[in-house]
């Protein structure tokens, strides 16, 4: 199981730490900060950034004490690692107390009546992710301020705009991408590891939406634990591997893949999600995307037991919201494109001067963040074409830590000792997949994301008699996959400008 392997990027933690002493001064001012989050299209990890801030105080003892009580949900999964992702819908949950879950975490007797006393700490994880800061200490909006992202060159974004994830060992996020915006990430206490891949392994990875949550594409791969068989395509997979150690904030780029797994027995981590300006056409995606899976699932039996909704939904939305939904999201693109018109007649500036607006990852339904000054980044589904000689001019070092393929290892420290694993899962990348920076459209769209896995086949190349029935989210897969909605997008949106 990828995850077993030894931490070998531990000097990165203390080299950080040791450079906080006697520096008034952070590395980067906040323009530049914002200029490397803007431009850079890998991830990459900051140190001695946020030595000052109040949020590195945040362990789960001290939330603990902050929220006094005060219930949250936590998410359950097994620690045994199955062939299948352990979606959301696969979950159990749990309203409990962060005192509780730390003495469960702690294997106190006091666990064996409280809401932790179905699930022995050896057999789960626990995961609190996806929690609004705003809301959970809506009663303590000082707090906000503990957080401060103006030093990356977003000026009043602070604990508002941002969510906080308390996990214990083991607790893991599905691999998926964000359908909007970029990501910067705090660890606060304990270790994670993250496991990305590059926008141009998308058709390795077979994306899927369901279970369905807006914005966020799911794999079908459990990539600690590969199904090789039933997906021969990931073995094409470059995977980038990094443990984030406190004090560190990663860079997770736009439409960059990422599985994350806690690998300390508690885990504190804060992020933000940067809106950018590509996301109205991501939101045009998306409510296609909504359309189109509410309209097919809903029409299904109830009585299958298919829960293809994430429990992050709500509710399935009826085709009126979805349509509406739909023409806001092509009005707000409009109105982005009128503005960048208006913009170019401007004085030209910096790409990192760029409007962003609140942390959009989970917003239902939401059209009104629109930037005022609408520059739209150019991306190949996510990956711009990032040239080679723009990457040199980024600032690595020992305060800009590069995050390479994990084939890549080196003890330098102007780059990341990215992990290796001791098996062979994430290294049958033939053909020079490792270190490539990204790949064409052409190349993503002429891999066929619909073909038949090689067991559904007989010997003479025909599908088996007992797998011919498709079903429907076999549809779904195809009808969604994310280079069909971003066809349909375009070709909406040409109907539209005409």
């Amino acid at each position: 199981m990828i995850g077993n392997t030894s931490c070998i990027i531990n000097h990165l933690s203390t080299a950080c730490f040791f450079l906080y002493i006697g520096e008034d001064v952070k590395p980067f001012t906040p323009g530049k900060a914002k200029e490397i989050v803007m431009t850079l299209q890998q991830p990459a990890v900051f140190c001695n950034m946020v030595g000052d801030w109040p949020a590195l105080h945040w362990n789960a003892k001290y939330l603990s004490a902050v929220l006094d009580g005060k219930t949250i949900q936590f998410r359950l999964g097994l620690k045994t690692v199955d062939l299948v992702p352990q979606f959301e819908t696969r979950c159990s949950y749990v309203k409990a107390t962060l005192e509780e879950f730390l003495a469960w975490s702690c294997g106190q007797p006091s666990c064996l009546s409280g809401p932790f006393s179905c699930y022995e700490y050896s057999k789960y994880w626990a995961y609190a992710d996806y929690k609004y800061i705003a809301r959970i200490f809506e009663d303590k909006p000082e707090i906000f301020q503990d957080v401060r992202w103006s030093d990356f060159g977003f000026p009043g974004r602070s604990g508002k705009e941002s969510t906080l994830w308390i996990g214990s060992e083991g607790a893991n996020t599905p691999c998926h991408l964000d359908s909007y915006g970029c990501n910067l990430v705090l660890q606060v206490q304990g270790r994670k590891r993250w496991h990305l891949f590059p926008p141009g392994d998308t058709s390795f990875l077979y994306p899927t939406r369901i279970p369905y949550e807006e914005s966020s594409i799911f794999s079908k791969v459990n990539v600690a634990n590969p199904d090789l068989k039933h997906f021969p395509k990931f073995r094409n997979t470059t995977a980038y591997v990094v443990t984030l150690s406190p004090g560190q904030v990663l860079l997770v780029p736009r439409h960059w893949w990422h599985y994350v797994e806690s690998i300390d027995p508690i885990t504190v981590s804060i992020n933000s999600w940067i809106e950018l300006d590509a996301d109205h056409e991501a939101r045009v995606e998306e409510a296609i995307t909504r359309m189109l899976v509410c309209a097919i699932k809903s029409a299904e039996n109830p009585s299958d037991g298919d829960l293809w909704l994430n429990p992050t939904e709500v509710e399935a939305t009826s085709h009126e919201i979805n349509l509406q939904y739909l023409n806001k999201a092509v009005s707000a693109y409009f109105k982005c494109q009128k503005a960048s018109v208006s913009e170019q007649a401007r004085p030209s500036s910096t790409g990192a001067e760029q409007r962003t607006s609140t942390s959009c990852k989970r917003k239902k339904m939401e059209v009104g963040c629109e930037p005022e000054g609408c520059r739209l980044l150019t991306h190949e589904f996510g990956f711009s074409t990032f040239k080679a000689e723009k990457l040199q001019k980024i600032p690595f070092g020992p305060h800009l830590i590069q995050v390479l393929p994990q084939s890549q290892e080196t003890s330098s420290m102007g780059t990341v000792a990215v992990e290796g694993d001791s098996r062979d899962l994430l290294r049958e990348n033939e053909g020079g997949h490792f270190g490539k920076l990204h790949s064409t459209r052409k190349q993503l769209v002429m891999s066929n994301d619909c073909e038949m896995p090689a067991h559904q086949m007989d010997s003479d190349g025909s599908p088996n008699a007992s797998q011919t029935a498709l079903s429907t989210n076999d549809l779904l897969d195809c009808l969604v996959n994310p280079h069909v909605i971003s066809l349909v997008a375009q070709l909406l949106l040409e109907r539209k400008r005409v």
